[in-house]
């Protein structure tokens, strides 16, 4: 899984915001890793140099295999709990269509079972 980080003129993207962001990125989406080919988090401060409720933003766009980009954003107080918030998003979101791609397999093969026992 290939991890890019993104950030615009208000956050320094230094190396340990990108090392500590990929690695909690890796971690939460470790189980899943291998239907995901790559994430890319854009990280930014709505608000600038001002203070605001909830203006920092976190888009995560993570990729499946065969599949269309899925993408998620967060909002909240830090960079922190907006990455974290939009980790879980991403996770409900893989987990909701990996079930469902599950869920139409398995119909299939009871599906043909069914049709192999009852012609």
């Amino acid at each position: 899984m290939n991890i890019k980080i993104n950030t615009d003129h208000n956050i320094q993207g230094n190396v340990a915001l990108i090392t500590k962001f990929s690695s909690t990125i890796k971690s939460a989406l470790n189980r899943m890793s291998d239907h995901i080919t790559s994430v890319q988090v854009h990280l930014s401060d709505e608000n600038g140099n001002k203070s605001g409720k909830n203006d920092k933003r976190c888009m995560l766009e993570a990729r499946l295999e065969g599949r269309q980009p899925i993408v998620v954003i967060d909002h909240a107080a830090t960079l922190n709990q907006a990455l974290d918030g939009a980790i879980d998003k991403l996770i409900s979101m893989i987990e909701s269509i990996l079930g469902r791609q599950r869920d139409r397999r398995s119909r299939k093969t009871q599906h043909s079972a069914h049709e192999l026992k009852f012609p």
